[in-house]
Parts: C-alpha cells; structure tokens; sequence
C-alpha cells in the first residue's frame, strides 16, 4: 500500500494546519508529559505519558474523530495516582499514522496489546476508554482480560445498546463544509458542559472548532463500526469491570444501557452521573477521574486478594 508523503492528511498544508492546531492545545496540556511512538501492526502509535514512572498503569482511548488532548480535563488527577498512557487513536484525529485499516475488533484489541508491549508495560494494567474508545476497550477486554486489572467503559459506542438513529442523523451532518452543522451537533451533545457558563461555552467551542478543523484536514480514514455485544460478551468481560454514563446521554439511553447491564452481567459495576451526557468527562471532570482512582484502587485490592 502505496500512501502520499502527507499521509493521512489531504494535503500538505491540511497537515500543517492541523499540527499547528494541535501542538497549540498540547502546549496547553496540565501537567509534564512525554510523547513516545510505538510501532504496531496497524501502524505508527503516538502516545502521551504523564505521572510518576513505576505508578500503576493506566491506558486512556478517547473518542471518535478526536485524539489524546481529550484527557485534558481528568489528567491532572489521574497522573498523581497513575502513570498514565493517553493513546492517539491509529485511524483518528491526532499524530498517530495508520499503515493499514482494523478489519475488526479483534485487530484493535491486538493494536492496544501491541501499544501495551512497546510502552514497557509488563504488568496488569488498568483500561479506560472513552465512546469510540470504550468499546475498543471492551473488544481488549473480551480477548485480554488476563492483562487488566480493571477496565473502564465511559459511555462506550454502542457495546451496551445500539446508537440511536437520531444522533447518527445528526452526526452525519457534521461532514458537510459548514461550521454551523459542527457546532450545533457540539453544542446538543456537550449540552451540560454549555450549561456551566462561560467557561464551559468557551469549551464547547473550541472542541467544535478542533473537530471542524479536523474533518478539513485528515483524509477519509477507514473505520470498523463498533457493535453491541452479546449477552455472553459482556458475562465474559473481566472483573472488575465498570461502566459509566451521563444521565443525559445522546448516544443511546444511559438508563436502558445500566438496566441492561444489571439484568445480563451483574459483575459489571455502574454508575450513573447527574448533569452531565455524553459530556462526562467534561462536565464532571472531578467526579469522573475520583470514580476512576476509587474504583482501580478497589480493582487492585480485589486482584490482590484473590490472587
């Protein structure tokens, strides 16, 4: 497979326009970080690395179309407890380069794997995957589960219940070449991230201008569609494993997507979070990375004990 110099960006000052962008909000990342690349079947791997070297390890995949920055708000509590590995998604939006397109989710599970390996990390390691993220997190989950010592699904794409037809409607209005269709699409799904002020307008509007700017930029990227896992699937994530969701979720009903879980993999612990949707990790920045360090810390006790 033959790729131009300015792969996978449309041209080359769509790549320098971007990069610009993004080392901007690097520039802006909360706490001391260092950047790796990590070569893997699917391609080159950028990885972020904040927190103390030897702390137990965390390895973060964020959403769609969007790239390691989107751990901005959590990592400066999650780096004082975790050495932390925030994942440029191999077919999204930031410095890693795909070679070549994840068939299925068992190849994703073996990129993370691979990216898991060519950080260092030999021990159990803790998960935590964000929409798009979670269920690449679920596929490792599903296939690895003796490298975890926890795994963290943040309102994964579908994985628990299918991705309601009226946000995949709006979403695909988002690829048209008009900043409003983005905006508004931001501003629907951030909408408890909007409701804490200037601030969180200020917020929202950057996210939407960074997810125009991309589209503009990257090249049409392959992309595996994530899919709803069976009942025997999620019985055979494992333990612990934790699902969390806004109570305002766009993507699916997050209630519906608990009760489910209750009804078919009661291991699975849940929890659901007040004010805030899709938007969780944004609008309850504090509760979502205190939920994290509790219950991982648990995860270890319980490996501990029963190991």
């Amino acid at each position: 497979m033959s790729f131009p110099p300015y792969h996978p960006f449309r041209s080359a000052e769509a790549r320098a326009r971007f990069l610009a962008r993004y080392d901007e909000r690097a520039a802006r990342w909360p706490v001391p970080c260092e950047g790796r690349t990590i070569d893997t079947s699917l391609g080159r791997t950028f990885v972020r690395v904040s927190g103390r070297a030897g702390a137990p390890p965390l390895v973060l995949l964020h959403g769609v179309s969007g790239s390691s920055l989107q751990w901005a708000p959590n990592i400066e509590k999650l780096a004082a407890r975790f050495e932390v590995f925030a994942v440029d998604g191999i077919h999204d939006c930031g410095l890693s380069v795909y070679a070549r397109r994840a068939e299925d989710g068992f190849d994703y599970a073996r990129w993370v794997d691979e990216v898991a390996a060519g950080l260092g990390i030999r021990s159990e390691f803790a998960l935590a995957g964000l929409s798009y993220g979670g269920w690449i997190a679920s596929q490792y989950g599903l296939r690895f589960p003796q490298r975890l010592r926890g795994l963290v699904l943040v309102a994964p794409a579908n994985t628990v219940l299918p991705i309601a037809g009226g946000w995949i409607a709006r979403a695909v209005l988002t690829t048209l070449p008009i900043p409003w269709f983005t905006r508004s699409f931001m501003q629907w799904m951030l909408a408890d991230t909007v409701k804490r002020g200037e601030e969180g307008r200020k917020l929202v509007e950057e996210v939407s201008e960074d997810s125009y700017l991309a589209a503009r930029c990257f090249a049409w990227k392959p992309m595996t569609q994530p899919t709803v896992l069976r009942d025997e699937e999620l019985q055979a994530l494992p333990r612990p494993t934790f699902l969390i969701v806004g109570e305002n979720e766009t993507i699916y009903s997050a209630k519906d997507a608990i009760a489910r879980v209750k009804r078919v993999a009661p291991h699975i612990r849940t929890e659901l979070v007040p004010e805030a949707g899709h938007d969780l990790t944004l609008a309850q920045a504090d509760r979502f990375g205190e939920a994290l360090i509790s219950w991982l810390g648990e995860g270890r006790a319980t490996a501990t004990a029963t190991g």
